[in-house]
């Protein structure tokens, strides 16, 4: 459903870091930077893979209040390692890797706040190997 989503943060260099070492576990990493000269406006950080920025970060006014995006993951195995590496980049901890059947028995996710006091999760839905 949706394409690709995005948003401001206070400070692009501290988000990039952070993100760079929280999504890298995942498989995702810096696809495409976009500068203010090519905007006429802000700068952008674009994560994906193959070629495909799914998850942007930018310049701009930044979000007064947090939002929440899940990232997938291919298994639960990097679903602990992306918490790890988010909270070694100064995340906080929002929900230590496991499952939450409240969600479906299957569902495994970890929580982390990033910089900006957004709620970062990855989240696996395949049944534990």
């Amino acid at each position: 459903m949706i394409d690709h989503l995005g948003f401001a943060v206070a400070d692009l260099a501290r988000s990039k870091a952070f993100y760079n070492s929280a999504l890298a576990p995942l498989g995702y990493g810096i696809v495409m930077e976009v500068t203010p000269a090519e905007t006429g406006r802000d700068a952008y950080v674009g994560y994906g893979r193959d070629g495909k920025p799914a998850f942007w970060i930018g310049t701009g006014k930044a979000l007064d209040g947090g939002v929440h995006i899940a990232i997938a993951a291919k298994d639960r195995t990097a679903v602990d390692a992306f918490y790890k590496a988010a909270l070694a980049a100064g995340g906080t901890d929002n929900g230590a890797p496991g499952l939450r059947p409240h969600y479906h028995p299957s569902y495994y996710g970890a929580f982390v706040i990033d910089p900006d006091g957004h709620n970062v999760e990855a989240v696996c839905h395949k049944p534990a190997d």
